[in-house]
Formats: C-alpha cells, sequence, structure tokens
C-alpha cells in the first residue's frame, strides 16, 4: 500500500549492511583524492558558469533518497568535486514530513518499509534513525454508501486463500530481476490484474479487496495495471499478503522522526553539495567529456550526471544533442497518472483505540479511500491519516476538514473525531517535480521493448532514481539500491579516466 524503518529496533528481515560495497567504496577512495587532489579536503565544490575552466567530477540531479544516497556514497568514498542540484525548496522528493504541534510529524508521502526491504532499513541504522511498528490493533470500517462493516483486519480483509495462493505461485514463477526480459512475459503482460481476476470465479468481497490494493498500491484500477507488473512487486515482496498488509508486511514499520528524515540527515551531513530551488532546464553536450548542465542559476560542467529523476520529469528536460530514439520515447510514454492526495487529521489523543477502534476505514465510495492511525510512537497525539479521492475533496480546507471528520466519526461512532486540532492535505498531482508517486504499466507497456532504455546509461548520463531499481522499484527502497548503483558506476567511470590520464602521461 504505496511506496514504502530500521534503527536501534531493526526489523528482523534486514540483512547486514553490503560489507562488499563498503570495501569497493573504501577502495575508491585512492582513486577519488587523486581527482580531486585540487581541491582541499572537506571543501564543497565552487559553483561554475559557462566559460569557467572549473569541471565537477559528478553532478546529480535530484535530491530525493536516490540522489542523496548517491552523492552520500561519493562523499564516502573521498570525492569533494560533486554537486547536488535539486529543483524544489526542500530534499526528499516524494517523502515529505507535515510538521504537527509539539515538534511531531505526520508523513505525507512515503512512510513504511517492511520484510525484503534492507537497503533502506540499512541506510536508516546507519544514519541512527530508529523505526517503531504501525499500530493496527483493534477493529477497521468498510463502508459503501450508508452500510457499514466492523471486522478484525491489518489492513486488508481476508481473502480467499486459495486465491492468493494462486497468484503467490504465479508471482515466485517470474525471474527475481527485469521479470519483463523473460520469455513468458509477453503473454502476462498483455492482461490487466482486471483481467486476470475476471478469469476467475472471485467473490465480490474478494474483488473489492484487490481494488483497494490496486489503488493504494498501484494508485489506479485494476483496469489499468500490468498483470505482470503487479505479479513482480508480490515477488519482490514474497507474497501478495507481504505487499499489500500490515503484520509481518511492507506497512508495518515506520521511521521515527518520518521518512523525510532520511533525506534531511543526508542532506545536513553533506551541507554545501546540495543546492535547492537550482531546476535544471537544459543538458548539452552529454556525448562529450565535458557535459553541460543548465540552471536558471547558472552553467555547471561535469565528467558525469547522475539523473536522479523519474522518467517523465526527465522529458522535460532538454537534451543536447537528442537522446537516443528508444529512451526519448520512454520518457514520452512513461506513465504518470498514478498520484496521490493524503490527509492528516490531527487529536489529542488516539482515543480510538480505547474504543476497539484501530482508525482504518475503507470506503467504496466517497473521498476517503483507506484511512489509518498513524500517530507518533509515544501516542503523544493521535493521527489519522487518509489516501482521499481529490476529485470528491471540497477545495475549500475548512470543508474538506469537516466531511473528512464527519465521515470519521459515523464510521467509528465517536463525535469527537468532530474536533481535530489540525488539519493537513497533500495533493501530489499538484506538485510539479513530481508527477506521479507510483509508475503503474498499463498492459503492453513492459515488453513493449522500451524497459532495456531506462537503465542504459548514455555518454556521461547515469539514470537513477526508484524507478530503475532491479528490486523494489517505486518504493523507497529502490530508490536507495538506485542511488547506490549510480555512485559505483560514476566512481568506476571515474577511475578508469583517471587510469587513461597516467598512461597518456
Amino acid at each position: 500500500m504505496g511506496a514504502d524503518a530500521a534503527g536501534p529496533r531493526a526489523h528482523p528481515a534486514a540483512e547486514p549492511p553490503d560489507s562488499g560495497r563498503r570495501r569497493w567504496l573504501q577502495g575508491a577512495a585512492v582513486m577519488a583524492s587523486g581527482l580531486a587532489a585540487t581541491a582541499p579536503a572537506g571543501a564543497g565544490p565552487r559553483p561554475t558558469t559557462q566559460g569557467d575552466g572549473e569541471v565537477l567530477d559528478v553532478l546529480i540531479i535530484g535530491a530525493g533518497l536516490a540522489g542523496l544516497t548517491a552523492a552520500r556514497d561519493l562523499h564516502r568514498a573521498g570525492n569533494r568535486r560533486f554537486l547536488v542540484l535539486e529543483a524544489r525548496d526542500r530534499v526528499g522528493g516524494r517523502t515529505l514530513n507535515h510538521q504537527l504541534r509539539d515538534g511531531q510529524i505526520s508523513e505525507a508521502g512515503g512512510q513504511w518499509i517492511g520484510p525484503g526491504q534492507t537497503a533502506v532499513a540499512d541506510l536508516a541504522r546507519e544514519l541512527e534513525i530508529g523505526t517503531f511498528k504501525s499500530d493496527y490493533r483493534g477493529r477497521g470500517v468498510y463502508c459503501m454508501g450508508s452500510g457499514r462493516v466492523v471486522e478484525d483486519t491489518h489492513g486488508l480483509v481476508d481473502m480467499d486463500p486459495k486465491l492468493v495462493a494462486e497468484v503467490d505461485a504465479l508471482a515466485r514463477s517470474l525471474r527475481p530481476v527485469r521479470p519483463w526480459a523473460a520469455p513468458e512475459a509477453a503473454a502476462l503482460d498483455k492482461l490487466s490484474m482486471a483481467d486476470w481476476l475476471a478469469s476467475r470465479q472471485v467473490s465480490e468481497q474478494d474483488l473489492l479487496t484487490w481494488q483497494f490494493a490496486s489503488v493504494l498500491t498501484m494508485g489506479t484500477s485494476l483496469a489499468q495495471v500490468s498483470l505482470l507488473q503487479y505479479l513482480s512487486l508480490i515477488r519482490y515482496a514474497g507474497g501478495f499478503q507481504t505487499l499489500e498488509g500490515q503484520k509481518d508486511a511492507a506497512q508495518e514499520t515506520r521511521f521515527i522522526g518520518g521518512s523525510q528524515a532520511l533525506s534531511l540527515r543526508m542532506a545536513e551531513a553533506l551541507k554545501d553539495f546540495v543546492r535547492l530551488k537550482t531546476p535544471v532546464t537544459r543538458i548539452a553536450h552529454w556525448d562529450q567529456p565535458v557535459t553541460e548542465v543548465h540552471t536558471p542559476q547558472g552553467v555547471f560542467r561535469a565528467r558525469r550526471v547522475i539523473v536522479a529523476l523519474s522518467p517523465s520529469l526527465c522529458h522535460r528536460l532538454a537534451f543536447e544533442p537528442a537522446l537516443p530514439a528508444d529512451r526519448q520515447r520512454l520518457q514520452r510514454l512513461w506513465p504518470t497518472h498514478g498520484p496521490f492526495a493524503k490527509t492528516a487529521m490531527v487529536y489529542r489523543e488516539p482515543f480510538w483505540f480505547a474504543k476497539g477502534y484501530n482508525g482504518q476505514i475503507g470506503c467504496v465510495d466517497g473521498p476517503v479511500i483507506w484511512s489509518y492511525d498513524n500517530s507518533p510512537p509515544d501516542q503523544r497525539l493521535g493521527v489519522i491519516n487518509a489516501f482521499v479521492r481529490i476529485g470528491e475533496m471540497p477545495g475549500d480546507p475548512a470543508a474538506a476538514q469537516h466531511l473528512l471528520a464527519t465521515i470519521y466519526a459515523e464510521a467509528m461512532q465517536d463525535q469527537r473525531f468532530l474536533a481535530p486540532l489540525e488539519f493537513h492535505l497533500q495533493d501530489w498531482g499538484q506538485e510539479p517535480y513530481t508527477l506521479s508517486c507510483v509508475p503503474p504499466m498499463a498492459p503492453g507497456f513492459l515488453t513493449s521493448g522500451l524497459m532495456p532504455a531506462l537503465t542504459r546509461n548514455v555518454g556521461s548520463l547515469i539514470w537513477s532514481g526508484t524507478e530503475t531499481a532491479d528490486l523494489w522499484y517505486g518504493y523507497m527502497d529502490g530508490a536507495v539500491r538506485s542511488g547506490h548503483t549510480a555512485a559505483l558506476v560514476a566512481l568506476q567511470a571515474l577511475q578508469t579516466l583517471h587510469a587513461g590520464r597516467e598512461v597518456s602521461a
């Protein structure tokens, strides 16, 4: 359910940090020190303008989890000739914290991790950011019109075990990495999830559960999601319930201080290596030894450029010369129809637990898709978050607050919901540098022949971002994995360049 905690209380599925990667980074420090010999240790790079002779080793576009992870790896390798450019006035990309009273937060974007998401868990441990479990004890409410059903739930109601076993077995049959390249992929990619379920005898309740899962995980309906894509996510998670549930699943664990704390902590350590409010408009000479990156604040020159953006955002940039035709087409056609809108309602305490409710409400119609408890670990405040259908929300914030409060009060039968302390709404569809929170692939896209261009680096350009990850693409874990990969590729390229100079000398 959404793209998305380990520290002192590490997730039991987390693995030790990749010691091989660390050894490589330590060895790369020797190379980086030679390339950066002209820069004092710890000094940040000076911004270049067109005509300056200074050339950075690496320029990173995007200060989300992918870009900052790559920057952190470069810094740990000893390189001091890099810079991160971010168009927004903040870091974090698709992670964002609402600042609440008493110094508390509520996540407005991706927020959870679970079993198998070891890259982001390792990063949290290294940054000394702790985690805690989501609180889902008690009963949830399911609504349709004036109807109301109350039952114990951990994010999803129980489904036909035979159907779950069938989809899990089908997912296990896929190759673990880049399943769209397998011979059987085309047949699976021709179908939508709706097509596949229509060929089974699925109860109305199970179909409704699948629909909830599709909207919450992919941001769109079952008819718009390729069977192959959904199966690949189930494959990464190790099962449908692990992907979509909370208990021992991908929505179980949260970060103390919110998911944006990962990016904030990295940016704080990198200091002047990160430039905010510096949108990139054009990338020139990417096929030459030195690439020019144009922004309203000036032109930056670098030997390698890590583009830590979604393909749809890359399509907004001008490239000179033009990118290869398959990469252009990939960027133009990349799906952008999966934005989310998320709300937070704040109360003095999470009083719903005392009444036996867990704050979860799933609605077939109306503005609320799914609500859940999002209180801080000490429960100093009570917070109910919700994924909402933004088209059914009033434009006036006061009216929107009243509408949601009324739905909560009726669903959990408590008038205290009518008097929230705060209300926050984040409409990701209005974010100019996001476009889509998740990439829901329509049937046929994954096997259209365009996917190799997603990760095929060209010239000085290194493609990064969660969409490029081999595992957990679309999730925070995928973003971290892609950042590690991009840093290694850049360091290896610089090492090759350095070796070539020594030979020619």
